[in-house]
Formats: C-alpha cells, sequence, structure tokens
C-alpha cells in the first residue's frame, strides 16, 4: 500500500503542530522546516480546517494549531480522511473478478491495515520516536 503525498503532507503538518499543540504556526514557517511548497501545503491546511483537525487565525500573529489534542486525533480517521482510494487492485474491470478470491484477501488485508491505523493517535506517533524538533530546525537552517 502506497499513501498518496496528500497524505503525507497532512501528517506532516499534524506532526509539526503536534509537538507543541497549544501554540500556533504560521504556515510559511512549517513550509520551510520541511522544505516543501508552501502552495501545497496551504491546500492541505484549508482541508485540515475544514474537517475539524486544526483551528487557523488571520493577521499578521496568526497561524494554525490543532484543533483538538494529539491524544484524540486518530491516525486511521486522517488516512480515511485524505486518501481518495483505499483500493489495492483494479478488480472492477476485470473479467474474472466474479469468481477471484484475490479480492476479499485484499479487502481483508486492508481492514487489519486500518485496524492498526485506528489503534494510534497523533500523540502515540509523536512518543514513538522522541522529540524531531532538532531536525526540522536544522532542515529549515539549510534552506
Amino acid at each position: 500500500m502506497r499513501l498518496t503525498r496528500y497524505t503525507d503532507y497532512a501528517m506532516r503538518v499534524l506532526l509539526y503542530l503536534g509537538r507543541q499543540p497549544d501554540s500556533s504556526h504560521p504556515i510559511n514557517e512549517i513550509s520551510k522546516a520541511y522544505g516543501i511548497s508552501q502552495n501545497h501545503l496551504m491546500k492541505v491546511v484549508n482541508d485540515l480546517v475544514n474537517a475539524g483537525y486544526l483551528t487557523s487565525t488571520r493577521g499578521r500573529n496568526g497561524g494554525i494549531r490543532l484543533a483538538r489534542p494529539p491524544e484524540q486525533i486518530r491516525v486511521g480517521a486522517l488516512m480515511r480522511h485524505t486518501e481518495n482510494d483505499f483500493d489495492l487492485v483494479g478488480c472492477g474491470s476485470c473479467v474474472i473478478a466474479p469468481a477471484c478470491g484475490l479480492s476479499s484477501a485484499l479487502d481483508e488485508a486492508l481492514q487489519a491495515f486500518m485496524a492498526v491505523l485506528d489503534g494510534y493517535t497523533l500523540a502515540d506517533i509523536l512518543a514513538r520516536k522522541g522529540d524531531f524538533g532538532h531536525l526540522l530546525l536544522g532542515a529549515a537552517a539549510n534552506a
């Protein structure tokens, strides 16, 4: 299974903001830290605001922040929101689909994959490897 860049960016934003869940950060700060396009990030952030994952404040001291604590953000739910298609294979147009057991096996595998992600929150992911803030600061300094 391969996740889209869109989902990757959404997770990066949440991870960045999850390091300091009570702080607000401008999009360009996050863009510079990761070395990704601010325009792409704005599209992702807008979607995450509309979906209730983030809140945004406009203006000079504006920025984005988590809309709820990291312990309440489920990774599986985020993946379902950001991914358009979880089909691992295009079985719909296959002539042997009615007699093939592969699609049901793949559906079962996908359900297991999502069940694992449903078991994790943003807080769990942040805690797994420790603080990566120093990596982002170094990347932003080199950009």
